[in-house]
């Protein structure tokens, strides 16, 4: 994605099926009110357009909020389509009911961090801030 400049740029996405999407809203403006970009996709993104956006908007990371249950398949899909496109130098973190045996495999796949549910707002931003790229003026 080239030389980081500006602050941190993070799509927020929904992909599935899943249509709630309040959580994934509650983290886009946390993310936004600490001086992140963030582009959220909308609902019903499928992995081809989440990582298209990413690619596009020359993001740094990819949040991915998922309730479904099709967090395995998903996150999977959207780490394969990074590497397939050469951009695997985009960090994807995600949260949503995800079981805690899942999340040590959804790592080893290349995710970055999971938050489930209770994890605060403050967290996540800390996380990003940390894990993420530092802004160029930072």
């Amino acid at each position: 994605m080239g030389v980081a400049a500006g602050p941190i740029r993070v799509v927020v996405a929904k992909p599935g099926l899943d249509g709630h999407d309040r959580g994934a809203k509650v983290i886009a403006r946390a993310l936004r009110d600490a001086g992140m970009e963030v582009i959220y996709t909308g609902l019903h993104q499928t992995p081809e357009q989440i990582v298209d956006t990413a690619i596009q908007e020359d993001a740094d990371a990819i949040g991915l909020s998922i309730l479904s249950g099709a967090h395995n398949t998903l996150f999977a899909a959207v780490i394969d389509l990074l590497k397939e496109r050469d951009a695997e130098d985009i960090k994807v973190f995600g949260g949503g009911i995800i079981p805690e045996a899942d999340i040590p495999p959804l790592k080893e796949k290349g995710v970055a961090e999971i938050f489930t549910p209770g994890a605060t707002t403050a967290s996540i931003v800390d996380w990003v801030r940390a894990n993420v790229r530092q802004p160029a003026d930072a």
